[in-house]
């Protein structure tokens, strides 16, 4: 017994010490501005996940990759050729990597601007949503990837803890049951040995029994989160803000997904939805050209001529050239220039190879035609669920179910969508019957408020909760 307790204390505070160290920590302010800063000067090139390549590449771990020379990372930042012909070795092998793409500078930017973006991205690397964990001051945790915590060390801890421990109680018993049978008997009983106990029938049962449970546990968690997906945020063929959208510019949810109040599905609006508006407005706010351009593509519409055409009518090259002038002209227009520049014909070949790859694919070899945007809420073929019964007849709000999407830059799937949380929402939800023409079928319970004898109605009351209302 003396020689085990020192062993599990010490495991036992191995395993309640810290996991990782404190990470620097920078107002949440700070984080926002340099997301700001991100958006207007590096967005149009840089991958906002931080984790993929795109025009550039991805940001995530920056500071990682220059940590032997921090000091020449801002230098970068404001003027990679500066950095590249000063024969920096790192530097180059970098601009080499990447066909020696020309970088915009950014003489302009301080010091403590640059910390704000790195803070920033490095929020963004470390986290599916927009910013990493605050602390209790509401600053946030910057300072390398971090990936999401596991637990899997001290469960392992925990279990072999308990193992040593069953063992020595083990041992205590055989020993208590030893020394009573000496004294019942005067004679020692053969000592059993840990083989021996390991294989006893009790032993032997318990697992047995916990291996049923664990298997049982398991099964059943895994089977409940089948086809789960929240959180699910995939990067769309077009970089579409709803936090500029319907944040900003205050768009109403149902402009764009017009069949949530008239249908079962609220529908994915098509092109022609954006072209209402951006066939005036035309260099977008972030992106510049690169993100309204797919539109125009997608629709067959020439922003030189401000004029549909017909796609069967020309060739690839003739609608490659359309697209191309006007990425040009905007290109020259933005940067003051007379011509295009080396720089800007990467610009320009990088944006169309982007354009091109996320209109087309295996299934689609033209980019005319419907987007292809990916799907972020997905029920199971055997729940039936109709947005209009909820928008128009219940007056739901689009953000209890999808959550504050007007401050979502890349949607993301906000709530579980399971069946209990959607029958925990139809036992709480009250029905209301003031000026709603749905509900005057209900005589009875409007009677009963209008008198004092009931205080709500629920969905639940209403069949809310009945098994064929969604599974039928």
């Amino acid at each position: 017994m003396r020689i085990f307790l020192p062993f599990i204390l010490l495991l036992l505070l191995l395993l309640s010490a810290p996991l990782h160290a404190q990470d620097m920590l920078m107002p949440e302010a700070d984080v926002k501005e340099g997301e700001k800063i991100f958006l207007n000067n590096c967005a149009s090139c840089h991958n906002k996940n931080m984790k993929d390549d795109m025009t550039g590449p991805a940001l995530g771990g920056v500071q990682e990759r220059w940590a032997e020379q921090p000091e020449v990372l801002y230098s970068w930042i404001k003027n990679s050729q500066a950095v590249v012909q000063s024969g920096n070795e790192y530097a180059v092998n970098l601009y080499n990597q990447w066909n020696q793409a020309v970088m915009q500078a950014f003489p302009t930017l301080t010091n403590e601007q640059i910390d704000k973006v790195l803070a920033y991205v490095d929020a963004r690397y470390r986290t599916v949503g927009p910013y990493a964990p605050k602390d209790e001051a509401g600053a946030v945790a910057v300072g390398g990837p971090v990936e999401p915590e596991d637990n899997t060390l001290l469960y392992v801890g925990l279990l072999v803890v308990l193992g040593i421990l069953s063992l020595i109680l083990a041992r205590i018993i055989s020993n208590l049951n030893q020394i009573a049978t000496v004294q019942e008997t005067g004679e020692a009983p053969e000592r059993k040995t840990l083989a021996d106990i390991l294989t006893s029938r009790g032993v032997v049962s318990f697992v047995i029994f916990a291996l049923v449970v664990l298997g049982g546990y398991t099964t059943v968690n895994n089977a409940i989160a089948l086809n789960r997906q929240q959180s699910y945020q995939p990067e769309q063929p077009i970089q579409f803000s709803h936090a500029t959208h319907a944040g900003i510019q205050q768009i109403d949810c149902q402009y764009c997904h017009d069949g949530a109040r008239r249908s079962k599905h609220s529908v994915i609006p098509a092109s022609n939805t954006c072209m209402n508006c951006h066939s005036a407005v035309k260099v977008g706010s972030q992106y510049g050209t690169q993100e309204i351009t797919k539109i125009y593509a997608s629709a067959g519409w020439d922003p030189n001529q401000n004029a549909y055409y017909d796609p069967e009518m020309l060739t690839d090259e003739e609608i490659e050239a359309i697209y191309k002038k006007w990425i040009v002209d905007n290109y020259i227009k933005d940067n003051d220039l007379s011509s295009l520049d080396s720089e800007g014909e990467m610009e320009v070949n990088a944006q169309w190879e982007n354009i091109v790859n996320s209109l087309t694919s295996e299934v689609k070899d033209d980019l005319y035609g419907p987007i292809p945007w990916i799907r972020v809420h997905n029920l199971p073929d055997h729940a039936y669920f109709n947005h209009a019964q909820h928008v128009s007849v219940g007056q739901v709000e689009c953000q209890t179910c999808h959550g504050p999407v007007e401050e979502m830059e890349v949607v993301q799937q906000y709530s579980p969508l399971s069946m209990g949380w959607c029958i925990n929402c139809h036992r709480q939800t009250e029905v209301n019957f003031s000026g709603n023409s749905y509900y005057e079928s209900y005589h009875g319970y409007k009677e009963e408020i209008e008198n004092g004898s009931r205080k709500k109605v629920t969905v639940e009351d209403i069949g809310g909760l009945e098994c064929q209302k969604c599974h039928y």
